[in-house]
């Protein structure tokens, strides 16, 4: 009944203010717009006030109607007031008016004719207890010192009077900063009373002044603020405040951070999830908004952590918190529940919203309940949510659309695109949601910064996508829209509109931007682009992709770009551009990767469609590029395929110095003795053969760390038909060059030359004579 009085009183001040001034005290109101409230609706109105203020259930309630009668200009309203102040059996009642009194300081609205005040709260001081006696003299400060003065410096002064009402004139003259107060406080420092002297003295304190030793000390104190003067005391006064304000800050934050410590040694001290949940509920349920925020800090750590699964009980404790008194928890409260889909949060974040004042956290929860409504609206999910909520979260985000913050208008236009995606809203309503986005980018268009017309376009892009429930109506509204944006001069507006052609055909929008923009000044344009070539481009994209390659931006992206697009291709087109995309003179300068990712292709395709002659020409060019990388086991197997294949002994020859240098390189020693055995097989190796020759390679330039000895032992050890005199010869030369050379550098134990001296080692020995049995 208060809270609807109270609106009721509000409706009717403004209308009645429109027209003429309120009427004077105990005056019916004559003018025809205060003619529907009779004096007996009146009263009735202020008994509900007088009953709120002496009976109400909650203190807040009490000075809420000790607010309300505050204002009012009947003089009825002001003798409740008065006579709850003046009453002395109903303590409630009486601290109520004295915090209403205190509370009009942080209105703008003026308490008329407060001195009625004066005197009453005086006798509170005087009469009262610490604890009313502390809320009076609150309750003064809406006074200047000069009006209360007297009053409160006799009372302090006055030994006759009890000890309590001394107490409270010194504890209402400290709340006053004023030159006076701290001279008399000086004084009472040597009052008889030794309670009375302790309480000056700890005001003086809080207010930075020293009270010295002796009578003396403090008249000599005394002399020096007078002499300062009210101004000077006033400016070292608030320095001193605030200095001490920061040094209670210090300690302030020291003792949370050792208390917020023992708090986290003991959580992570629990080993048990049960007892950690508990415990966390607990911290939760905290009154100090730190432990609060500290608690939810480690319901997010569990929360995020991987495989970890968060107690059922925690959910409900969590969201309650939304509504907390303290603004950072219900900031952290709703950035956590956001990681919270699971819970059906929807109903608590829109009462929170409707209620909320501050604005960063208003849009925070803005955002989760957009992202709750969200996910309850997807196929799968086991949340339900009323489809009302959903209709007034969109109302919500429309607000946030029409606001003149780009901030809230993103998020606004974000909330909307979310619940658009999906099914549920009427076809009329998406209509509408639809046109207040085109509405808000249409006065967009004349700012000149871009940045929220890029991000409109976005959301207009997403809802143009493939699994867009609005699909089909996006796509016919805002197609001319992305159109037109291709030629802003915002970048950011053009990359939107390049999403949104991209998002509605992505074939046509190639088609488009091929023309006009594979250059665009915007790499992020140019990189859209090429990615979109790798998608759904062809053949015609080849040229403009290959005159990226070397670039160092676009280079890699573009290359990848032409392999899909090779990949899709058809022989043919692989066969055109092979020598572009493989010899060393090409004008297209890919390094030896990129042409072994193309050759790989090739072969794949070849192998498809058995195209035997380009397969061939494909494998000679990548063992090629693996030789000339030093990956010679690849090259070796693609030389080991081709020599296979070779229809004719020419094909062979030709093949087989590079198979052995692969083989002696990878290194694979028993594969190339196997390959100069089937050789001799064959006939002699003489000074012109393809084997000798790459033998004699090797062993002039063997490759690092590579032991020749190995090698010669192992072609030593080949059961030769003895009608080959020249390999015998070879043979035998190979052996005494690799003894001289040893014999040569035998000094050196860490030589890089190939092999050890005869002296170090056998094995040249025993090579020679196992020749020498040989050849008889």
């Amino acid at each position: 009944m208060l809270l609807l009085l109270m609106g009721c009183q509000s409706t009717r001040t403004v209308v009645a203010g429109q027209d003429k001034p309120d009427p004077p005290n105990n005056q019916a109101p004559a003018d025809s717009n205060f003619s529907e409230i009779s004096r007996a609706e009146l009263e009735k109105e202020l008994n509900i006030y007088r009953s709120t203020l002496f009976e109400g259930k909650s203190e807040q309630l009490r000075i809420d109607a000790a607010s309300m009668m505050l204002f009012r200009e009947e003089a009825a309203a002001r003798k409740i007031l008065l006579e709850a102040l003046t009453q002395t059996e109903n303590i409630d009642a009486k601290a109520a008016v004295c915090k209403a009194l205190s509370q009009t300081r942080g209105t703008r609205r003026p308490v008329k004719n407060k001195e009625d005040f004066i005197q009453p709260l005086i006798d509170i001081l005087t009469e009262e207890d610490i604890a009313t006696g502390k809320l009076a003299a609150e309750g003064t400060l809406i006074f200047d010192y000069d009006q209360i003065s007297q009053h409160l410096e006799k009372i302090a002064a006055d030994a006759s009077l009890p000890v309590r009402a001394r107490l409270n004139a010194v504890y209402a003259l400290e709340l006053h900063p004023d030159i006076r107060v701290t001279i008399k406080l000086l004084m009472l420092v040597d009052d008889a009373d030794s309670q009375v002297a302790a309480a000056a003295e700890k005001a003086l304190d809080s207010m930075g002044i020293q009270t010295g030793k002796g009578v003396e000390t403090r008249k000599q104190t005394i002399n020096e603020l007078e002499r300062q003067g009210p101004e000077v005391f006033l400016r070292n006064l608030l320095i001193r405040q605030e200095s001490r304000i920061r040094e209670m800050a210090v300690k302030l934050n020291l003792w949370q951070g050792l208390y917020l410590t023992a708090l986290g040694k003991i959580y992570d001290g629990i080993s048990d999830d049960a007892t950690k949940s508990k415990f966390l509920s607990e911290q939760l349920n905290s009154s100090e908004p730190m432990v609060k925020l500290w608690a939810l800090e480690k319901v997010y750590q569990w929360r995020v952590r991987p495989g970890s699964r968060l107690p059922a009980e925690l959910g409900p404790i969590v969201v309650n918190l939304i509504a907390d008194a303290n603004r950072d928890v219900r900031l952290k409260t709703a950035k956590l529940l956001s990681l919270m889909g699971e819970l059906n949060t929807a109903q608590s974040l829109l009462a929170q919203l409707e209620m909320e004042q501050d604005d960063e956290v208003k849009t925070e929860l803005l955002i989760v309940l957009g992202g709750a409504c969200y996910y309850a609206s997807l196929p799968d999910s086991p949340i339900k949510i009323p489809p009302e909520i959903r209709q007034q979260t969109l109302e919500w985000a429309a607000k946030y659309l029409s606001d003149q913050d780009p901030k809230k208008v993103q998020k606004g236009a974000e909330i909307i695109k979310k619940l658009l995606e999906q099914e549920g809203v009427a076809p009329a309503e998406v209509d509408r949601y639809l046109a207040l986005l085109v509405e808000k980018y249409d006065q967009q268009k004349s700012k000149s910064n871009g940045i929220l017309r890029a991000e409109l376009l976005n959301v207009m892009a997403g809802l143009c996508g493939q699994s867009s429930a609005c699909r089909v109506k996006a796509t016919k509204l805002f197609s001319p829209l992305f159109e037109q944006a291709l030629s802003d001069s915002a970048d950011s507006v053009r990359e939107a509109a390049v999403d949104g052609l991209i998002s509605l055909d992505k074939t046509r929008a190639l088609s488009r931007l091929r023309k006009d923009f594979v250059n665009d000044p915007s790499t992020i344009i140019r990189k859209k682009v090429i990615g979109l070539a790798g998608e759904v481009g062809g053949k015609e994209d080849l040229v403009w992709l290959a005159e990226k390659i070397g670039s160092n931006v676009e280079n890699e992206l573009s290359w990848q770009a032409m392999l899909k697009i090779f990949d899709g291709c058809e022989v043919t087109i692989l066969e055109e551009w092979m020598d572009k995309c493989s010899l060393e003179d090409s004008l297209i300068k890919l390094s030896d990767g990129q042409k072994v990712s193309f050759l790989e292709i090739a072969e794949q395709k070849a192998i498809a469609e058995n195209e035997s002659e380009l397969l061939k020409s494909v494998r000679k060019r990548l063992a090629g590029l693996h030789q000339k990388n030093g990956e010679f086991e690849r090259a070796a197997d693609y030389l080991g395929r081709l020599y296979k294949d070779a229809e004719t002994a020419v094909e062979k020859e030709a093949i087989l110095p590079d198979l052995l240098d692969s083989y002696l390189r990878w290194p694979q020693v028993q594969l190339a003795v196997e390959l100069v055995e089937n050789c001799l097989l064959q006939k002699d190796l003489g000074p012109n053969s393809a084997v000798i020759q790459s033998i004699e390679n090797y062993l002039n330039a063997p490759p690092v760390g590579a032991d020749p000895n190995v090698v010669i032992k192992a072609l030593a050890e080949i059961n030769t038909p003895k009608s080959r005199p020249m390999w015998q010869q070879w043979l035998k030369a190979w052996i005494e060059r690799l003894g001289n050379s040893k014999n040569e550098n035998k000094v050196s134990k860490n030589s890089t030359n190939w092999g050890l001296s005869c002296e170090q080692n056998g094995n040249v020995t025993a090579l020679l004579c196992r020749y020498l049995r040989t050849v008889g």
